[in-house]
Protein backbone atom coordinates (compact mmCIF):
# COMPACT_ATOMS: atom_id res chain seq x y z
CA UNK A 1 0.00 0.00 0.00
CA UNK A 2 1.11 3.55 -0.70
CA UNK A 3 2.03 5.61 2.39
CA UNK A 4 2.28 2.67 4.79
CA UNK A 5 5.20 1.15 6.63
CA UNK A 6 5.68 -2.54 7.38
CA UNK A 7 7.32 -3.53 10.66
CA UNK A 8 9.82 -6.25 9.75
CA UNK A 9 11.40 -6.71 13.19
CA UNK A 10 10.50 -5.60 16.68
CA UNK A 11 13.04 -4.40 19.23
CA UNK A 12 16.11 -4.64 16.98
CA UNK A 13 19.29 -5.07 19.02
CA UNK A 14 22.71 -4.63 17.46
CA UNK A 15 25.22 -7.40 18.28
CA UNK A 16 27.71 -6.30 20.96
CA UNK A 17 30.59 -6.97 18.53
CA UNK A 18 31.00 -7.79 14.86
CA UNK A 19 33.59 -8.56 12.19
CA UNK A 20 32.55 -5.98 9.57
CA UNK A 21 33.85 -2.45 9.18
CA UNK A 22 32.55 0.24 6.84
CA UNK A 23 35.07 3.06 6.29
CA UNK A 24 35.90 4.88 3.05
CA UNK A 25 39.54 3.91 2.70
CA UNK A 26 40.04 6.10 -0.39
CA UNK A 27 41.71 8.83 1.69
CA UNK A 28 43.71 6.47 3.91
CA UNK A 29 46.92 8.46 3.34
CA UNK A 30 45.26 11.58 4.81
CA UNK A 31 44.19 9.85 8.04
CA UNK A 32 45.55 10.24 11.54
CA UNK A 33 48.18 7.57 12.32
CA UNK A 34 46.08 6.12 15.17
CA UNK A 35 43.13 5.54 12.83
CA UNK A 36 45.44 3.91 10.26
CA UNK A 37 46.73 1.58 12.99
CA UNK A 38 43.16 0.68 14.00
CA UNK A 39 42.17 -0.23 10.42
CA UNK A 40 45.45 -2.08 9.83
CA UNK A 41 44.83 -4.15 12.97
CA UNK A 42 41.28 -5.00 11.81
CA UNK A 43 42.68 -6.25 8.50
CA UNK A 44 45.54 -8.20 10.07
CA UNK A 45 44.83 -9.16 13.69
CA UNK A 46 47.83 -11.50 13.71
CA UNK A 47 47.56 -14.98 15.19
CA UNK A 48 44.94 -13.76 17.67
CA UNK A 49 41.97 -13.82 15.33
CA UNK A 50 40.21 -13.60 11.99
CA UNK A 51 40.47 -10.39 9.94
CA UNK A 52 37.44 -8.14 9.66
CA UNK A 53 35.61 -7.78 6.35
CA UNK A 54 35.36 -4.39 4.66
CA UNK A 55 31.84 -3.52 3.50
CA UNK A 56 31.59 0.13 2.46
CA UNK A 57 29.00 1.16 -0.13
CA UNK A 58 29.18 4.91 0.43
CA UNK A 59 25.63 5.37 1.67
CA UNK A 60 25.31 6.31 5.34
CA UNK A 61 21.85 4.79 5.71
CA UNK A 62 22.69 1.61 3.76
CA UNK A 63 25.97 1.02 5.57
CA UNK A 64 24.35 1.84 8.91
CA UNK A 65 21.44 -0.56 8.29
CA UNK A 66 23.81 -3.47 7.62
CA UNK A 67 25.87 -2.54 10.70
CA UNK A 68 22.73 -2.38 12.83
CA UNK A 69 21.62 -5.86 11.75
CA UNK A 70 25.02 -7.61 11.57
CA UNK A 71 27.17 -5.72 14.07
CA UNK A 72 30.52 -4.10 13.48
CA UNK A 73 31.39 -0.44 12.97
CA UNK A 74 30.74 2.35 10.50
CA UNK A 75 33.09 5.31 10.41
CA UNK A 76 33.32 8.62 8.65
CA UNK A 77 36.38 10.31 10.05
CA UNK A 78 38.24 13.55 9.92
CA UNK A 79 41.33 13.79 7.74
CA UNK A 80 43.82 16.38 6.54
CA UNK A 81 41.32 17.75 3.97
CA UNK A 82 38.19 17.61 6.18
CA UNK A 83 39.37 18.63 9.64
CA UNK A 84 35.92 18.10 11.20
CA UNK A 85 34.76 15.17 9.09
CA UNK A 86 32.05 15.52 6.46
CA UNK A 87 28.82 14.38 8.12
CA UNK A 88 26.54 16.92 9.78
CA UNK A 89 25.90 16.61 13.51
CA UNK A 90 22.25 17.66 13.64
CA UNK A 91 20.75 15.77 10.73
CA UNK A 92 23.08 12.83 10.08
CA UNK A 93 25.24 11.95 13.09
CA UNK A 94 22.84 12.61 15.97
CA UNK A 95 19.82 10.80 14.44
CA UNK A 96 21.89 7.70 13.57
CA UNK A 97 23.52 7.76 17.01
CA UNK A 98 20.11 7.94 18.66
CA UNK A 99 18.90 4.91 16.70
CA UNK A 100 22.02 2.83 17.39
CA UNK A 101 21.90 3.63 21.11
CA UNK A 102 18.25 2.51 21.27
CA UNK A 103 19.46 -0.80 19.81
CA UNK A 104 22.27 -1.19 22.38
CA UNK A 105 25.13 0.23 20.31
CA UNK A 106 27.16 3.42 20.50
CA UNK A 107 27.62 6.64 18.53
CA UNK A 108 30.89 8.52 19.02
CA UNK A 109 33.03 11.20 17.42
CA UNK A 110 36.06 9.14 18.48
CA UNK A 111 36.35 10.84 21.85
CA UNK A 112 32.85 11.45 23.15
CA UNK A 113 29.26 10.37 22.71
CA UNK A 114 27.74 12.14 19.69
CA UNK A 115 24.53 12.89 21.58
CA UNK A 116 26.55 14.81 24.20
CA UNK A 117 27.97 17.27 21.64
CA UNK A 118 26.39 20.72 21.95
CA UNK A 119 25.89 22.11 18.45
CA UNK A 120 27.46 25.48 17.71
CA UNK A 121 26.05 25.87 14.18
CA UNK A 122 23.27 24.35 12.09
CA UNK A 123 25.52 22.58 9.55
CA UNK A 124 28.27 21.64 12.02
CA UNK A 125 30.33 18.66 10.88
CA UNK A 126 31.80 16.01 13.16
CA UNK A 127 33.52 12.65 12.74
CA UNK A 128 31.14 9.71 13.23
CA UNK A 129 31.76 6.18 14.49
CA UNK A 130 28.63 4.12 15.09
CA UNK A 131 27.95 0.48 15.62
CA UNK A 132 28.40 -2.32 18.11
CA UNK A 133 29.30 -1.14 21.60
CA UNK A 134 32.52 -3.16 21.82
CA UNK A 135 33.67 -2.11 18.35
CA UNK A 136 33.18 1.63 18.95
CA UNK A 137 34.87 1.42 22.35
CA UNK A 138 37.83 -0.40 20.78
CA UNK A 139 38.19 2.39 18.20
CA UNK A 140 38.01 5.05 20.94
CA UNK A 141 40.97 3.40 22.69
CA UNK A 142 43.04 3.66 19.51
CA UNK A 143 42.14 7.34 19.09
CA UNK A 144 42.68 8.29 22.77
Amino acid sequence: MHGEFVLTQENIQIPKAGKIYAFNEGNYQLWDDNLKKYIDDLKDPGPSGKPYSARYIGSLVGDFHRTLLCGGIYGYHRDKKSKNGKLRLLYECAPMSFIVEQAGGKGSDGRQRVLDITPTEIHQRVPLYIGSLEEVEKLEKYLA
